[in-house]
């Protein structure tokens, strides 16, 4: 999947601690013809610096780093207004609560463990790319334990402003799947499957659509 506004390679900053681990990930990105590497940081002050002087299209964002670490350094990269288009994928061995609790508080768009296969993490970055939120499986359970533990009373998303279908495509999102899977799941097309999201987005008043995952679990839809 190239940029589709300039048809050139998703461009990609790596930020974490272990040179060896950065340069095996680089080898691995650029390996491909839709991704390329065009910085590598080794803390989160590094990773807020060449966000903002190259603007990537995603950031591979460590959680435990020196100083500034990578949950401060996705807010601050999520809440700069001139990074708009600049989405953060973590990269961690912590499964822990309060680190992915955080890291999504922070406005990071996914969550990867830092043993998944090489196939699936360049998935994870071009999902992200476009507008997808994307979890391991162990995280994505964990967030759901997470939510259904809470009172109904700390539900934060309502539904009654959602048509039945849209209600439908949230649990989706819910769960994880692509467009391209609720797409199939519900035998629509993929052009519908966005013009939901887009009406989900704007009638619950989500960032993206990372809130929207946090809202089918508020809403026990998962």
């Amino acid at each position: 999947m190239m940029n589709q506004a300039t048809d050139t390679p998703i461009r990609v900053v790596i930020a974490d601690d272990q040179p060896l681990l950065r340069r095996s990930l680089a080898v691995v990105i650029n390996g491909t013809s839709d991704l390329v590497v065009v910085g590598e940081a080794a803390s989160g002050v590094e990773a807020i610096n060449l966000a903002r002087n190259l603007a990537p299209d995603v950031v591979l964002m460590d959680l435990r780093m020196p100083g500034v670490d990578g949950i401060e350094a996705t807010r601050k990269i999520t809440a700069d207004p001139r990074l708009a288009g600049v989405r953060v994928l973590v990269l961690t061995m912590f499964e822990l609560d309060e680190y992915v609790r955080d890291a999504l508080r922070a406005g990071a768009s996914g969550f990867l463990l830092k043993d998944s296969e090489p196939e699936y993490l360049l998935e994870a970055i071009r999902r992200t790319h476009a507008g997808e939120s994307l979890f391991a499986a162990s995280i994505l359970i964990r967030l759901i334990e997470h939510y259904v533990r809470r009172p109904a009373a700390a539900q934060m998303r309502r539904l009654d402003l959602l048509t039945e279908r849209e209600t439908e495509v949230l649990g989706l999102v819910g769960q994880g799947l692509s467009n391209e899977e609720i797409a199939t799941s519900l035998t629509i097309s993929i052009k519908t499957v966005k013009t939901h999201i887009g009406n989900l987005l704007a009638k619950l008043a989500a960032r993206d659509r990372v809130q929207l995952v946090i809202a089918a679990y508020e809403n026990r839809l998962v």
